[in-house]
Order: C-alpha cells, then structure tokens, then sequence
C-alpha cells in the first residue's frame, strides 16, 4: 500500500510539472532516469521507456516547480480536472478525463488558473526505443504532440475505457519477462493509442461545433479588421502563429481544426482571404498591381501575381481587364 502511495504521490509531482507557471528557467530532463531521480523513484527498468501510474485514490497538488522541457515524449491520462478548460470561449465537454502529449524539446507549462489531480499512467518514451521502427518517422506526424495544455483530448466514457485498456496491456507487458518480442508488441501498442487519439481528436473537433464556429468567426473577424486596418501594409502577411496567438490556440491545433471543419488548413485560409481582398482591390480601384501586393503585405509583386495567378488561373492584370 505504502508503495503504490509513493508511486501515486510521485505521479502526481511529476505531472504537475507541466502544470504550473513560475519565472523560473525551465527544468531539463535529458533521461527518463532524470525524471524518475527528481522523484525520489527507483530507476526506470528499461531505460527508454517507462510507465508511472499511480492508485490508491489521487492526491492533491502541492506547488509545483518551474516548467520544464523533456528529452522523450510524454502521454499522460488524467482522470479529472479541478477547474475548467476553455476553447475558445466555452468549456470542454466530458468530465471523464482527457489525454495530454508532450515531445521532445518542448517547454512544458499550464495556464495559470489551473490546477488538476494526478495522473493515472503517464508513459515516457525515448526517442531511441523507436529506432528502427516505422514509428521513429511516423510519430511527427501525430499533431497533437505540438497542442497546448488548454487543446487537451477530453474523452468520452467510451472512449476512456479504451484508453484505459490500452495502458493496462503496456503496463502488464512492462511487468512481465522480456523477450524477443517484448519492443515489437510495446511499439504496437503505442501506435494503437496515437491512433485512438487521432480518432478522438477527430470527435472533438466535431462535438465541439459551436465552439469552433465561434473560432472561425473570431478568426474571418481578425483578418477582415487586418487587411482593412491596413496592417498588412506595416507588419507583412499575417501568419498561422499570429493569428492562432489571438485566438488562444496553437498553431497546429488550429490547422487540425479548420482542416477538419472546412478541408482547409489555416495556411490556405489565409491565402483565401488575401485572394478575396485582392480581387476587391483589383475590381474597385485603381491600384496598380504592385500597389495592391504591397497593401496585402507582400514584400514583392512577383510573389504575389504568382500567387493570385495560381488560385485563380488569371494573373491580376487579366483579372481586372475582365471587369472592363
């Protein structure tokens, strides 16, 4: 008992690194032994990937240190939230615990305002166990592992039980005697829980509709008053992580989001917009070209007429002598 209480304080610990904020230089855990060191825990059996989990009920957060960056990925489970997450300007939807994901290199903080109970499993992983593995390359492709704590996946009832599953398989295949096949059947597990969690996403992203359509009008908003605020001309063509910063979003959350809502990621949109002002301009004044790539925020025409020519299969001039 008195074990799985150290294991489930320690979690705890852990975990709530990556949820608290101070002005302290992050902490870096460069081994899974380092992380397991500053616990107070017994080294990792394998030193390239561990499975904390923590039982006996879930304890409280002290104050944590400074956040800090990871050397491997991180996936935690948490059962609960002690506070509200917000997308946007509306709260999650489902009380059953999400998911969080962290990658190498990555500063690993937490909105000010939040504080949760420990994890149930957290699973650290080397970027070294997956050498030789599809999944070395694969796994820079999942996108959430570049969310933000406030993008967390919150899953369903459903959703959590498979979750859930999948853990229990790794940690019982963690505990048991190693063999030939023992990489092979962990690899393939963590592969079915990022594709779980790509499904999930997926759902979220979905049940979440009024949120999201609240974001897309927020976003068609900011660049509406951008482009007719003449900013453009002063600070260039808006970027993915400008725009994603207005809207309290990451930038890889927001693509995944507009790209699963209208089949556009947020790069595209942008080229829309600028398309749709162009076209104004070109249509209602008498701008010259290079004056209307400047106004857009272009640094050079060329770019723009490309660009325009592109989407539209008719350069700016051919554009306008239409309209005569």
């Amino acid at each position: 008992m008195n074990q799985w209480r150290l294991i489930s304080n320690s979690v705890a610990i852990l975990l709530s690194l990556d949820m608290r904020k101070d002005a302290q230089s992050p902490q870096r855990f460069e081994s899974l032994s380092d992380a397991h060191r500053a616990l107070g825990l017994p080294g990792p059996k394998h030193p390239l990937i561990s499975l904390l989990y923590g039982r006996n009920g879930l304890v409280d957060l002290n104050p944590a240190p400074a956040p800090h960056v990871l050397s491997f990925y991180k996936i935690s489970y948490k059962p609960k939230f002690d506070g509200k997450l917000k997308y946007g300007q509306s709260y999650y939807d489902f009380a059953e615990g999400g998911l969080l994901f962290a990658s190498p290199g990555q500063v690993v903080g937490n909105p000010e305002n939040l504080t949760t109970a420990c994890s149930e499993y957290t699973l650290l992983i080397h970027p070294d166990f997956l050498l030789g593995y599809p999944l070395m390359k694969n796994i820079r492709q999942y996108g959430f592992f570049s969310y933000t704590i406030n993008e967390t996946l919150h899953l369903s009832a459903e959703e959590k039980a498979t979750i859930l599953s999948i853990f229990k398989f790794m940690e019982d295949e963690l505990n048991a005697r190693t063999d030939d096949f023992s990489q092979d059947v962990i690899i393939s597990q963590i592969e079915l829980l990022l594709n779980y969690a790509n499904r999930f996403y997926k759902r979220q992203f979905i049940t979440r509709k009024a949120v999201n359509n609240d974001l897309l009008q927020r976003l068609e908003e900011f660049m509406e008053q951008y482009f007719n605020n003449e900013q453009a001309l002063t600070n260039g063509i808006p970027s993915v992580q400008l725009i994603a910063e207005h809207l309290n979003l990451s930038p890889g959350y927001l693509s995944d989001m507009l790209r699963s809502l209208t089949g556009r990621n947020a790069q595209q949109h942008i080229h829309d917009k600028l398309i749709e002002k162009a076209k104004e301009k070109l249509s209602t004044t008498n701008l010259s070209v290079t004056e209307v790539a400047y106004a857009l925020g272009f640094e050079h025409s060329q770019s723009f007429s490309k660009l325009f020519k592109t989407k539209t299969d008719l350069s700016p001039l051919e554009y306008r002598r239409s309209f005569n």
